[in-house]
């Protein structure tokens, strides 16, 4: 079966999908904690006391993760440039909006527009009564009605999804993770010459020292990995979700089309940010086409698109 294949036929059932993908959520972030935690004690055992290193491993994350958790959403809605508009600053996209909120059974998302002539769109916010929408001027422009429909359908159903909590409670983790082993790689070099005199005094064993030093480099390009396999799959289901909305799974295929072919540069969007858009911001346009790698952030565009025809077809 192809990739996005599972949610083609007549016969799937969304919602046991969707509660799929929330107790997926459950269950990665549970092994996220117990990977922290692992991480801290052998960090810490390397050192002489696993348990220092399993405490710090839980202060980084649980600290990290209320930053990130309360106050995530504006942060990646400050470094997008993304600015609040009201109905009377853009009609057209308000009725959008509400169109998808009703259908989707969701309350009426914050909606914010970056000044950009890039075409794109992410959704953002920790659950759907703090949700917000935020798509570029050159969305507005480049898209008509049906399209911009299908794209906000799309942000709709990572709301509806709870991928918006997904991706943030993960990057959080998946950053603390890199922040643990970062700090390990820190004290391990600033404290190399104490370190070897304290080894004669019962201190952590060489071996140890270097086991850890090689985890803390590979684990969080592991981490990461993991991040986007999952995150990849959920936007096939988001695709899936927003055809239940609109009907028309032909207006997102164009909108993919459009935007992953547009030239110009998203300026507002960096590495922190770009797994949140539609399509992937920050791989020139000549190569958002082509078939994902385990490190992108986003799977094809071609198979989306192509897996959106199909399913018209089957209509």
């Amino acid at each position: 079966m192809n990739r996005g294949a599972y949610f083609m036929s007549k016969k799937t059932d969304m919602w046991a999908l969707i509660d799929k993908n929330k107790r997926n959520t459950v269950i990665l972030i549970g092994v996220f904690l117990i990977f922290m935690a692992v991480i801290g004690y052998i960090f810490g055992y390397a050192y002489g006391n696993g348990y220092y290193g399993l405490a710090l491993g839980f202060v980084i994350a649980l600290v990290t993760g209320l930053a990130v958790y309360y106050g995530g959403d504006s942060v990646v809605l400050g470094i997008s440039g993304a600015k609040k508009i009201e109905k009377k600053d853009n009609p057209q996209l308000f009725n959008v909006v509400e169109e998808m909120s009703v259908a989707s059974g969701l309350p009426m998302p914050q909606i914010y527009v970056i000044e950009d002539t890039a075409p794109n769109a992410f959704a953002t916010g920790r659950n759907p009564e703090h949700a917000k929408i935020a798509v570029t001027i050159g969305l507005l422009q480049k898209l008509n009605r049906d399209e911009l429909q299908a794209v906000v359908a799309h942000e709709m159903s990572h709301i509806k999804n709870y991928d918006i909590l997904y991706a943030t409670l993960v990057g959080v983790l998946v950053g603390s993770v890199a922040l643990l082993c970062d700090f390990f790689l820190r004290f391990t070099f600033f404290s190399g010459g104490r370190r070897s005199r304290r080894d004669s005094k019962g201190g952590g064993h060489p071996a140890l020292i270097i086991i850890a030093i090689v985890l803390a480099v590979l684990a969080p390009i592991f981490a990461k990995i993991l991040q986007l396999a999952i995150s990849r799959r959920r936007e096939y289901l988001a695709d899936a979700t927003g055809v239940q909305l609109t009907r028309n799974p032909l207006a997102l295929a164009s909108a993919l089309e459009k935007i992953s072919g547009d030239v110009e540069v998203l300026e507002a969007a960096n590495r922190a940010t770009q797994h949140l858009y539609i399509v992937n911001p920050i791989k020139s346009f000549e190569e958002r086409a082509k078939t994902s790698s385990v490190f992108s952030t986003h799977p094809s565009v071609r198979d989306r698109i192509n897996i959106l025809k199909a399913l018209a077809n089957h209509r």
